[in-house]
């Protein structure tokens, strides 16, 4: 998927391609060295050049997206916003009873919230422990934590059920 984003006045040419459970990135055609995997909805982690990033992207109702970081904050512009909304990541809340899964294999280091908890939209459910770095597994809609299928400390793959939210 190809992007011009416009972030502070200047256009860039952004190229995502997603291979298995992975992203590539390329900034103006030129390849970065740098691989992205979505831990939760509108949330990336980021290796770039060495370094890793946690990146949320967050849309606002006038079309732009404001992706943070822990130290910095951009208000970008899509030229065609359909492009992002037409992907799962719009500011839609997912409905009906939702299942949480490992987004990649970890361990759980901590759980955020119990079985019968009232959570929101994007509240944090649990953290999983994957290549050094600790990912929120956070809840794709407002409701009850049904169930924690894992406990602190537990071992997870790719795809195990880690929660259910209803």
């Amino acid at each position: 998927m190809k992007y011009e984003v416009r972030i502070g006045g200047k256009t860039r040419v952004v190229e995502f391609t997603h291979n298995s459970e992975t992203w590539r990135i390329s900034l103006n055609g030129n390849p970065l060295d740098a691989d992205a995997v979505e831990v939760a909805t509108n949330t990336f982690s980021i290796l770039l050049d060495g370094e890793s990033y946690e990146v949320r992207i967050t849309p606002k109702p006038d079309g732009k997206l404001v992706v943070s970081t822990s130290t910095e904050e951009f208000t970008c512009e899509v030229a065609d916003p359909r492009a992002w909304r037409g992907r799962r990541h719009g500011a839609m809340e997912a409905e009906g009873r939702q299942q949480i899964t490992a987004p990649m294999p970890g361990k759980v280091v901590r759980l955020l919230a119990n079985a019968g908890d009232k959570v929101d939209v994007g509240q944090g459910i649990l953290v999983v422990e994957a290549m050094k770095m600790q990912n929120e597994i956070r809840s794709p809609k407002s409701g009850r934590v049904e169930r924690i299928l894992v406990s602190e400390g537990q071992a997870v793959n790719s795809g195990d059920v880690l929660a259910w939210v209803d």
